[in-house]
């Protein structure tokens, strides 16, 4: 008989109770050292003072209003993310997904403003992963999660990752844009080289395209800069947020450049939930924790440690680890034993992780994370790769 809630997660047998920092308690009593952070959601860990204070008081005063009103919350946060960013404008919506399809109408209404309108198509790229929307699957391209669900939206050209002569090749006179992740998550931590991202924004003036980057996972300080872009130096034209953003509270955003935003009039899109005063209230405490001097360069030295650390881990357990990948507090073990069952072995030893593509074990830990929590975590990883080794023989 079939569960209440639908069975289209493949959930472990575990359950969370309350957590403090980057520690979780289990409804067994058990404390697990999260290095997951709900799948780099929990930027600030949990029940972080500041944000729990600010949900605290705004929920007691206003939760929703629609946006058939002033938002003055999402008005704070908006001018704090133009403040700080390339963006001239914001949209706000409720997740990741919403904010690719954001992205990606808000590309094709630029080019169809602007007197193309036979430019609708985006080019995306192979081992992509942009949400699971109808148009979103389409734009990530996996076989997988298509499969059952009709014929695809149209208007996705794929293409390999880093390969700017295959990007070159598929631009025609229908390519309204490109989009991309600076460091593809779910596919196994795959980061783009800065010189590909360089030719990107490059190709993308010499052919009056726009260059959408999704920085879902990957931005809101993940990689020890407010967005991974901007180690390559470059501007996008449109960016999309959301995990990190909130906190742990559902948010979602569109950055984008004037040239674009305005043209998303009224009648154009549109979102119930998205930018109310309780989620923009949260989005406000987390980016204002992030921005605050000294913050970011915490998380780019803690996050080169850690990656020093897990490179050291694939050294002493050669058998059981391939090798490091990542930027900041974004990091992947590409695994010589199915990941899965090392994910398992860690988790018998106390510590959280998230399984990725390519037998990757990934790791995206709260960004209020210290040099010693990245320490503990590879002891577990350590102890893990050890019992494995034991029950191999090898």
């Amino acid at each position: 008989m079939i569960s209440s809630v639908m069975p289209n997660y493949k959930r472990l047998d575990l359950a969370f109770e309350h957590g403090e920092g980057l520690w979780l308690t289990g409804t067994d009593g058990r404390r697990y050292l999260d290095f997951g952070a709900g799948i780099a959601v929990s930027s600030l860990g949990h029940s972080h003072p500041a944000l729990v204070q600010a949900i605290t008081e705004q929920a007691k005063k206003l939760i929703h209003v629609s946006n058939l009103y002033q938002v003055p919350q999402a008005t704070a946060l908006a001018d704090l993310l133009v403040a700080n960013s390339f963006a001239d404008s914001v949209l706000f919506c409720n997740s990741g997904a919403e904010a690719n399809e954001g992205l990606i109408k808000l590309i094709r209404r630029a080019q169809y403003k602007n007197g193309h309108p036979e430019r609708t198509r985006i080019i995306c790229f192979h081992n992509a992963f942009h949400g699971r929307t109808l148009a979103t699957i389409s734009a990530t391209g996996n076989h997988a999660y298509l499969e059952g669900f009709g014929t695809p939206v149209d208007g996705f050209d794929h293409v390999p990752f880093n390969d700017i002569e295959a990007v070159r090749a598929a631009v025609n006179d229908k390519t309204a844009g490109i989009l991309l992740e600076p460091i593809q998550g779910e596919s196994g931590i795959r980061t783009a080289a800065p010189e590909f991202l360089q030719a990107l924004r490059a190709l993308c003036d010499e052919k009056g395209l726009y260059l959408g980057i999704d920085e879902v996972q990957s931005g809101m300080g993940r990689t020890g800069t407010l967005f991974a872009f901007e180690h390559a130096g470059i501007t996008p034209d449109v960016v999309s947020s959301a995990k990190g953003i909130g906190g742990g509270f559902p948010l979602g955003a569109v950055l984008a450049r004037e040239a674009l935003a305005q043209h998303l009039t009224p009648g154009t899109h549109g979102t119930t939930y998205g930018g109310n005063p309780l989620a923009c209230t949260a989005g406000l405490a987390v980016i204002t924790e992030i921005l605050r001097p000294g913050f970011l360069d915490n998380v780019q030295k803690t996050g080169e440690v850690f990656g020093q650390m897990l490179q050291r881990c694939v050294e002493d357990a050669p058998t059981v680890f391939e090798e490091v990948r990542g930027v900041g507090l974004m990091r992947g073990l590409r695994c010589r034993l199915p990941a899965g069952t090392v994910l398992e072995a860690a988790m018998a030893e106390g510590l959280l992780a998230i399984g990725a593509g390519d037998n990757v074990l990934r790791f995206v830990p709260p960004l209020i994370a210290t040099e010693a929590d990245c320490q503990e975590a590879c002891n577990r990883i350590g102890r893990a790769a050890h019992a494995l080794a034991n029950r191999t023989g090898d």
